[in-house]
């Protein structure tokens, strides 16, 4: 043990005092449009050595009081690498929590320090990890607020993993939320975590917080996670670590492109998902050098300015409100002191930006869920990471709810799901679609004489919980429509069409007892006379499904004749059933 510690002591003195360590880097993609967003700087020690895991390296670093030295060296080889390298976007660069309140660390990751790599502190990403505890939660709060009034930004990694990871997120309120890789592993067969990292995802959506998914190492993983609206991802599919940067494969830009194209064909399922770019503004940028007194005599020429937004270079850096300009200029002393600034002096570095693809109704939510004294600041739109253009408050409320009354006047006024000009739209999307689709037509067999016996009442109360039957089960990115009566629509992509029919199947059969007296359910059928006085029988409520395919119609009208087929070889057999196309027909 003594020869082995000697061992591991001249080891650790060696790659110390010769910097024997090797930076790679995996990039950070966009899962909306497979552009590199960043790199994550990755460690290895000297190969074919026991330190040549990082995870040994620098555990041996924090047992023996080292761990700042080793950092500086690993964050020092990491800027000169992605510098020589020219690696585009934000730079991660993992930290270990504790070493971040160390004055060492704070002093050694200076403007200057950044300067000669040409890099903005904005471009760095602290990515905490938690190998360690925090031991002193205020301090480090303390610590990661004196980062982020330098413009550095934060990222929590391994979220998922451990138990301590969203009372971090709560505390730390960082800029990028990591999903630890166990999570992300099989999230294609895992129903609960998709739940999971689809409700992460919403909480970030409304939080200004980008999620990143790591270790993506199977197509169907970064499908489903497209599919849930992740934001960046990671991972040995996409691209290992390397020593050099590559460009990213065909095949993953082709299958971003092509599901996020599917996911827009069939997802509009709401009038209120128009994106947020059809309402932006152009506003006019202006230079973060400009005097604050030429801003104020540019707002003074035109009241309806709402404030700029401010760039240093061709980088959107902040932005200046009205409100927030004559605040400062307010008071007997306001104007002495910030005439003759640059407008830098006085943005606001924190400001509300959305990409253009957003939809109006998500940007609405986040907006009126800001702080009360920025609740009115007009929104920053980009587009592939680059200034579009902005939206006041006011425009975005009067569209949204415009979209919504528009969007009511189509609905069904029963179950609340579309009526028949929307179910057109989506009809036509989906013969207009580049990719297979399917279209499930339902059919609530023996409804009227249901009707006739137990009243419209409880007829209503039938249809209404199909509705939510078809609403739960929809595959995300799906549409549900009502045609009307008893006769409704579900259009989908998913590939595991018969397991969906199944499932809806089952959870109609199971709720039908709950539309049946005892006596009715016993015999398994309703009496009723006909207008003849003659006694006649009717089964109980079951379904039929009938499902199509986009691939052989050219038109609505082709693909209603299908499905009318389809629905009448379907509705030969007695109980629940589904037919898909020409497949065979499955009973249950």
């Amino acid at each position: 043990m003594a020869i082995e510690n000697h061992h591991h002591e001249e080891l650790f003195s060696y790659i110390i005092e010769e910097k024997a360590i090797q930076t790679v880097f995996q990039p950070i993609i966009s899962l909306h449009n497979s552009q590199i967003y960043g790199y994550e700087a990755l460690t290895r020690g000297p190969a074919n050595t026991s330190f040549e895991n990082p995870e040994a390296l620098f555990d041996y670093a924090l047992k023996n009081g080292q761990l700042w030295e080793l950092e500086h060296i690993c964050r020092a080889n990491a800027l000169k690498y992605a510098y020589h390298l020219k690696a585009e976007g934000k730079l991660f660069l993992n930290v270990n929590p504790n070493i971040m309140n160390d004055p060492k660390f704070k002093q050694g990751f200076t403007k200057d320090f950044l300067s000669i790599f040409q890099m903005d502190s904005d471009s760095i990403v602290f990515e905490i990890t938690e190998r360690e505890a925090i031991n002193n939660l205020k301090d480090f709060i303390n610590t990661i607020d004196h980062y982020k009034k330098q413009f550095y930004q934060i990222a929590i990694d391994d979220v998922g993993a451990g138990y301590s990871g969203l009372n971090v997120i709560t505390d730390v309120r960082p800029h990028f939320i990591k999903l630890d890789m166990k999570l992300i592993r099989d999230i294609n067969k895992d129903r609960t975590k998709q739940l999971l990292v689809r409700s992460l995802s919403e909480f970030a959506n409304y939080s200004q917080i980008h999620i990143i998914a790591e270790g993506i190492e199977t197509r169907e993983e970064l499908v489903t996670l497209i599919d849930i609206g992740v934001h960046f991802g990671q991972g040995y599919f996409i691209q290992r670590p390397q020593s050099n940067l590559y460009p990213i494969r065909e095949e993953v830009m082709r299958l971003i492109e092509t599901e996020n194209s599917r996911k827009y064909q069939v997802s509009l399922n709401r009038l209120t998902d128009t994106s947020i770019e059809q309402i932006a503004t152009p506003l006019r940028t202006i230079p973060s050098s400009m005097p604050i007194s030429k801003v104020s005599n540019l707002m003074e020429r035109n009241d309806a300015l709402p404030g700029f937004c401010i760039r240093d270079g061709n980088k959107l850096i902040g932005v200046i409100t009205r409100n927030k300009l004559h605040l400062k200029f307010s008071g007997p002393y306001g104007y002495s002191l910030y005439n003759k600034k640059p407008i830098a002096a006085i943005m606001s570095r924190n400001f509300m930006k959305v990409d253009a693809k957003t939809p109006i109704d998500v940007v609405a939510k986040i907006a009126m869920k800001r702080d009360p004294l920025h609740l009115y600041d007009f929104i920053t739109v980009t587009k592939d990471e680059q200034y579009f253009g902005v939206v006041t408050v006011k425009d975005l409320l009067e569209k949204s709810m415009q979209l919504e009354i528009d969007y009511a006047k189509h609905l069904n006024p029963l179950s609340e799901l579309p009526g028949n000009i929307i179910i057109e739209q989506q009809l036509q999307k989906c013969i207009d679609a580049s990719t297979d689709i399917t279209v499930l037509y339902f059919d609530i067999d023996n409804f009227k004489p249901y009707n006739d016996i137990y009243g419209f009442e409880k007829g209503d109360k039938v249809i209404i919980r199909f509705a939510e039957i078809l609403e739960s089960n929809c595959p995300s990115g799906g549409f549900v429509g009502h045609i009307g009566g008893d006769d409704f629509i579900l259009i989908t992509d998913s590939s595991q069409i018969s397991e969906l029919c199944e499932k809806i199947v089952q959870q109609f059969d199971e709720s039908v007892e709950h539309f049946y007296h005892a006596h009715d359910l016993l015999k398994g059928c309703i009496v009723s006379k006909n207008r003849h006085g003659i006694e006649e029988h009717f089964p109980l409520l079951t379904i039929s499904i009938a499902g199509v395919s986009n691939k052989d119609c050219q038109t609505i009208f082709q693909l209603s004749e299908l499905a009318s087929q389809v629905k009448k070889q379907c509705k030969q057999i007695s109980g629940s059933n589904y037919l898909l196309q020409v497949q065979s027909l499955k009973l249950t």
